[in-house]
């Protein structure tokens, strides 16, 4: 079973950063692709940015890049999204979601299906960020 810790959100003036951590338990945390989604209220849960199991490979979506960094230290079973540049249209509740079918089901991230919701089974509770203008 694999469980998923956010950590880091808060509120902040637009234009300042955040850092967002996820802390995964279980064994499958390093065969896993990781992502970040964010969800606000009245709105779909979209996919924000996600790393491949060795951390070579990086995706965001278009809202965010050149401002959202994600990386993870696989030593300590952390998975991070560094926001800078924080607009107030980045609010949300921002989870962390890992992607483990088993040794066979193609775990690591798909270019292009990384930032959706299906692709992950496995999702953290959840850590508020609110940007003020």
């Amino acid at each position: 079973q694999v469980q998923l810790v956010e950590s880091g959100g808060g509120s902040v003036q637009a234009g300042g950063s955040l850092r967002l951590s996820c802390v995964a338990s279980g064994n499958t945390y390093l065969r896993s692709c990781m992502a970040w989604f964010r969800q606000a209220p009245g709105k779909e849960r979209e996919g924000v940015a996600a790393i491949s199991t060795g951390g070579g490979s990086a995706y965001y979506t278009d809202s965010v890049k050149g401002r959202f960094a994600i990386s993870r230290d696989n030593a300590k079973n952390t998975v991070y999204l560094q926001m800078n540049s924080l607009k107030p249209e980045d609010s949300a509740m921002y989870y962390c979601a890992s992607k483990y079918w088993g040794p066979y089901g193609g775990s690591d991230c798909s270019p292009i299906a990384f930032a959706k919701r299906s692709e992950y089974n496995y999702w953290g509770q959840g850590t508020q960020v609110t940007v003020s203008s």
